[in-house]
């Protein structure tokens, strides 16, 4: 118990630099996935490839509903369900890490979107979004978190967590939304192709 207070104290007076590391870590951790043929990663079949791939969406479609249900409930001063739901959507987050590493690093193989051009460059211009907001929302996602674990609600008025919260979930949920969209009109609406030709997040 004392560990977990001195942990939970060194949160609370150093989550800038907590958040920092994190942050890096996590950057370490998807980019030595792309780059290097780690062994921690079995090998995947393109049937494989798409099963990983349709729960990456589940995971990120419920993400999103958490994230929206918690705004919704901090703006009706529902503290303890916001809570709740924000602490919900960061361990979906972490499981979602876990298998869109593990569907990289399986090197199963990659999709092409084989759609019309009109739709192909919309596509593009979503997915490239998508992966833009998914890199810049991981410091301010762990920041807000960390105030959030380390702090009274009383105190936390006190703190940028209620801003920097609004940053994170806005760019959060813009970015799952269009992951989604992504997945449903390569997987589902258009056809694709398992070429490595076109690095796909969904």
């Amino acid at each position: 118990m004392a560990t977990a207070d001195a942990a939970r104290e060194r949160l609370r007076e150093r989550p800038l630099g907590v958040t920092i590391f994190l942050s890096i870590v996590g950057y370490a951790l998807v980019i030595g996935t792309f780059l290097f043929e780690l062994p921690i990663y079995p090998e995947l079949t393109n049937a494989q490839v798409n099963l990983f791939t349709h729960a990456i969406a589940v995971i990120n479609l419920a993400t999103t509903i958490l994230l929206i249900a918690g705004w919704y409930w901090i703006r009706v001063d529902e503290v303890e369900k916001h809570r709740l739901a924000m602490i919900g959507a960061f361990v979906l987050i972490l499981l979602f890490l876990v298998v869109y590493l593990t569907r990289v690093g399986g090197g199963g193989g990659e999709k092409q979107f084989l759609g019309p051009d009109s739709v192909y460059y919309a596509y593009l211009v979503m997915l490239a979004i998508h992966i833009v907001l998914s890199i810049v929302s991981v410091p301010v996602v762990l920041y807000a978190l960390i105030l959030g674990l380390t702090h009274t609600p009383a105190e936390l008025r006190q703190t940028a967590h209620a801003r920097v919260g609004r940053i994170a979930a806005s760019a959060w949920i813009l970015s799952l939304a269009l992951g989604v969209v992504t997945y449903l009109l390569l997987n589902h609406i258009f056809d694709y192709e398992f070429p490595s030709m076109l690095v796909s997040l969904m």
